[in-house]
């Protein structure tokens, strides 16, 4: 019997809220890490609850007009059953009908999309950890307080029950008066955490407060004095006020589970929050030199400081793909940094995140969505890990996929550099659909938003020369050729991460149209 139409519905079941327009699903308002297939998949078994379906239905539901293997239904529904975990008296969600099919055995009810929380805002707890002023006499400490910031956000984020703004969204707002309710509004988060550190030779003063968003009400505060011996541990201890003061029924020994692994060494770690800003500019040669410097400063100190290995790998893989370094020398460098830093810290989601980058980036899929998923396991609000997974299933020439894991990126992170990255990649995504035109919009606005993005910049040549805009096509291929002026079809078909030879040969072709030979 059919619960509801799909169209302009979403479905509850126990914790859960699954909107199949929206690609998304929710475990008390939190975002759940489910592929693009897997939502199709749950949306199909929940608007037939108690209905035993084919497995002929169910892959006809979730790859629609293809020919795949019955081991990729098995596989998707054995990660539905893991995501979603047991219902009422502990029976799974989703039930095996041997040799039929299978069926979905919980009570669903239909909702209202227009029921949904105002301005995208989720139903569960949720915050956004502002960079804490800098109130020393010296300007550049500002690196502590940002630090310090960065440091609480991994603490929180690895609460999966705890929505965190992307670090990237909250740090726009450093350095400007502190409107909680603007904050709330604009992130779409219920609590604002923001402070000051002033430094003092080894001496530090820090102050913390959150707020309630809704009506800007201080909830909670607190002084710190500590010696700089103390930090690490002093970290802890403010993430563990907060998680009290923001969900008082949930056991702060839950977060205890996921303790950071700090550098033993301050300055080890204060190189590494000095090389962030320059990590994630994409395009720069001589930000990334700067970033690579100071991140073997942080070596040199601590060999196995996982943060700083793996950082030194996206570094790498980036110019890779950039064309700014030879891909056959960095790659295989950039792995083993990566492998590295997997070894001194499993349980950090940044060493998977950027393991998966460099799989991305050496057209290794399957382990790339392997360390890419197990990145957004341990940080469900880790929005670079879905934009790099949304990038990985468009070279990989599975369009929906990527926009899927855009579109959580975007709620994740909705006000900073990184749209331009969304929006290429979104750009990506409508290359491998055939939809030229739209793609070379996206493209487009990646690149007024970062004029030095290159990456963007090739797409947005392939884009147009396949769309016919041959004019646009060869303004973006001389931007190509200002930022990676060894570009060539040769390059292309060698080291351009594009998995398949037809989808390459098709982002070819567009380039020539723009006059690449």
């Amino acid at each position: 019997m059919l619960v509801c139409a799909m169209v302009g519905k979403r479905f509850a079941f126990g914790p859960f809220e699954l909107n199949p327009e929206a690609g998304t699903l929710l475990r008390q308002g939190l975002p759940v890490a489910v592929g693009y297939r897997g939502v199709l998949l749950l949306a199909a078994l929940v608007e037939r609850p108690g209905e035993v379906l084919s497995k002929a239905e169910l892959m006809d539901a979730a790859w629609p007009q293809a020919a795949v293997e019955e081991s990729n239904l098995s596989v998707q529904i054995a990660s539905l059953r893991k995501l979603l975990g047991s219902g009422s008296d502990d029976a799974e969600w989703i039930a095996t009908i041997p040799r039929i099919g299978y069926r979905f055995g919980g009570a669903v009810d239909c909702l209202d999309a227009a029921a949904a929380a105002p301005d995208g805002a989720e139903a569960g707890p949720s915050i956004a950890v502002l960079p804490f002023a800098n109130l020393s006499d010296d300007a550049e400490q500002q690196y502590f307080g940002d630090g310090l910031a960065e440091d609480i956000i991994t603490r929180l984020a690895r609460l999966r029950w705890l929505f965190v703004s992307a670090r990237n969204s909250s740090f726009t707002y450093g350095g400007k008066p502190v409107d909680v309710k603007q904050i709330g509004r604009e992130l779409g988060v219920r609590y604002v955490l923001d402070g000051s550190v002033r430094r003092s030779g080894q001496r530090l003063r820090i102050n913390a407060r959150v707020s309630d968003a809704d009506t800007g009400r201080q909830i909670w505060a607190e002084r710190y004095d500590a010696e700089i011996a103390d930090f690490f541990a002093l970290q802890d201890q403010i993430a563990e006020s907060v998680i009290g003061a923001i969900e008082p029924r949930l056991y702060v020994a839950e977060q205890e589970r996921f303790q950071s692994r700090s550098p033993g060494n301050l300055d080890a770690w204060g190189f590494v929050m000095k090389a962030m800003p320059y990590v994630w500019t994409w395009a720069s040669l001589p930000d990334f030199e700067i970033a690579e410097r100071l991140l073997k400063k942080a070596i040199d100190i601590d060999p196995d400081y996982p943060r700083a290995n793996c950082l030194i790998a996206w570094g790498l893989a980036a110019k890779s793909m950039l064309g700014l370094a030879d891909t056959e020398a960095v790659l295989p460098t950039a792995h083993d940094m990566a492998q590295r830093a997997i070894r001194s810290d499993p349980e950090d989601p940044w060493t998977h995140f950027v393991t998966g980058f460099v799989h991305m980036a050496s057209r290794r899929f399957d382990p790339a969505v392997k360390a890419l998923t197990e990145a957004i396991t341990l940080n469900p609000s880790l929005a670079y890990a879905h934009m790099i997974l949304g990038s990985t299933y468009a070279y990989a020439g599975m369009p929906d996929d990527g926009l899927h894991h855009i579109a959580l990126a975007d709620r994740l992170s909705p006000r900073d550099f990184t749209q331009a990255g969304s929006l290429s990649v979104a750009g990506l995504c409508h290359f491998m659909a055939g939809r030229y035109a739209e793609a070379a919009e996206f493209e487009r606005r990646a690149v007024d938003l970062r004029q030095n993005f290159g990456t963007a910049w090739r797409t947005y040549a392939a884009s147009a020369g396949m769309a016919g805009d041959r004019a646009a096509a060869a303004h973006a291929l001389a931007q190509t050729r200002r930022l990676h002026p060894s570009v060539s079809v040769d390059w292309v078909e060698k080291y351009h991460p594009i998995v398949h030879e037809k989808d390459r040969a098709r982002y070819i072709e567009g380039l020539r149209v723009a006059g690449l030979d």
